[in-house]
């Protein structure tokens, strides 16, 4: 592009070499720094939304850092004459993606950088379009916006600073980024315009990429928060409130002490299927139950209160714990999508103090007597859904005023499952003994594993022998 005065100013004078240098190894160590960090970070979540967004993010920075190491070789090695274009450019290189032109209004003449025929995909031996002759080039509905900025400069002398797309010959449709200024005459006229035009078409692909990616994502938060408030009304409406202690409402008093409480995951994990229960039957007993379906979401909460509500209609029917187990297991199976689940079903039996329950593959109730306590010997049974036909056992367990059982889901002790949780537990067993309420025992709990991480949901529920149980 020809050198230009301008009224105000003259024009500016390229750098030395020495600074551009190292502006360019600066650019290039920084470009360098950001690929190892977006390989470092390809292997987690690569079908996440959140995984394409941070890619598409990555590729956007990369783009930018290519565009200023080129546009800083450029401004160090200055521009290449129309003959440099005669051969091929990589799809890509700086010869693709930078170029510049003169316009001058008293001649009608233009003057174009070799680069910018290649941009614009015109033949270099060609002569270069006047402003007149360009928008034939620019895509219809961009031509309006182009006219605009080339009026407001030639007439207002205002700046250029816009992006037109055009359609090359070969049939490619590029996005062209334009800014420019009026030179003007003495007598402050404009004499001409001069422009750096650039090809930006892959830099706009990465940057949709992004919003395309961030809007993906958006809606799935969107999406989630909506089913985690699903899950939790569904929870609300059928399990207790646990509140402090349970009053069942027709319970003499003193009969049972009562307390639970249900802890959520420490991350953002949905809400889940865990469950635990107590209701009043007829003849003065007591059903208890927890229990945990495999999965998270709202359809696993739908499918926990669907389950829940056939305890507690199973129970009241009169059929004894083993029993609920096995027809559980057969209306899960018979459901349109099959799960797992596992659960503790009791019935506590004030008359004889007598604990009655079932288990299908789910911890054992823990029972602390004497500031000691041991895990109930568990009877026969399997998870729910894992098998055909399943038979389980039942067992009874002879309880005494004072003695306490805790009934819970696997996730109560963060880190620890089976055996290893319970051994936690009833290591609590010495502070357990001098607690004197239900409310009190969960908060002991509570305070010991409550604080930790946790990355799943968690029921837990205390029930204290009262000496005004027999009847």
């Amino acid at each position: 592009m020809p050198s230009h005065l301008s009224a105000d100013r003259p024009a500016a004078q390229p750098p030395g070499r020495g600074p551009v240098d190292a502006l360019i190894s600066q650019a290039r160590r920084l470009k360098g720094d950001v690929d190892a960090v977006r390989r470092d970070a390809a292997g987690g979540e690569a079908d996440h939304p959140r995984g394409r967004w941070q890619r598409a993010l990555y590729d956007l920075a990369l783009h930018q850092l290519d565009d200023l190491d080129e546009h800083l070789a450029q401004l160090r090695d200055g521009p290449l004459p129309t003959a440099a274009v005669s051969e091929p450019a990589p799809r890509g290189s700086l010869l693709s993606r930078v170029g510049s032109a003169e316009w001058n209004l008293q001649t009608d003449e233009a003057s174009w950088s070799g680069e910018l025929y290649r941009i614009l995909g015109r033949d270099p031996a060609a002569a270069p379009l006047t402003l007149d002759e360009l928008p034939s080039i620019v895509l219809e509905e961009d031509r309006p916006r182009l006219t605009a900025m080339v009026t407001d400069c030639l007439v207002d002398a205002r700046p250029i600073d816009g992006e037109f797309r055009i359609s090359r010959r070969d049939g490619d449709v590029r996005t062209v980024h334009m800014m420019g200024e009026p030179v003007l005459a003495t007598d402050g006229s404009t004499a001409s315009m001069w422009a750096v035009l650039r090809d930006v078409s892959e830099l706009r692909r990465s940057q949709r990429a992004v919003s395309e990616t961030r809007d993906s994502l958006h809606r799935r938060r969107e999406a989630a928060r909506g089913e985690h408030r699903l899950a939790a009304e569904l929870q609300e409406a059928v399990l207790q409130p646990w509140r402090g202690s349970l009053r069942l409402p027709h319970r003499v008093p003193g009969a049972l002490d009562l307390a639970a409480r249900r802890l959520p995951a420490s991350t953002h994990t949905p809400i889940g299927g865990d469950w635990c229960d107590a209701l009043e039957l007829a003849g003065g007993e007591t059903l208890l139950s927890v229990g945990d379906l495999t999965g998270q979401g709202v359809g696993v909460t739908s499918h926990m209160t669907m389950l829940l509500g056939a305890v507690r209609g199973m129970a009241m029917a009169g059929a004894g714990p083993a029993q609920v187990m096995a027809w559980l297991d057969q209306l899960l199976d018979a459901t349109v999508q099959p799960a797992l689940g596992s659960a503790v079903c009791c019935r506590y039996r004030p008359g004889t103090r007598t604990l009655v329950w079932a288990q299908a593959g789910h911890p054992a109730p823990l029972l602390f007597r004497g500031g000691t306590g041991r895990v109930l010997d568990a009877p026969d049974g399997v998870l729910l859904g894992a098998t055909s036909g399943p038979v389980y056992g039942q067992a009874e367990e002879a309880l005494e005023a004072g003695d306490l059982l805790l009934l819970y889901t696997d996730g109560l002790v963060p880190g620890h499952t089976g055996r290893a949780a319970a051994n936690l537990l009833l290591g609590l067993a010495p502070r357990l003994g001098g607690d004197r309420t239900a409310e009190d025992c969960v908060r002991t709990v509570v305070e010991e594993f409550g604080t930790h991480e946790r990355e799943d949901n968690a029921c837990l529920l205390a029930v204290k022998i009262t000496a005004e149980s027999r009847s």
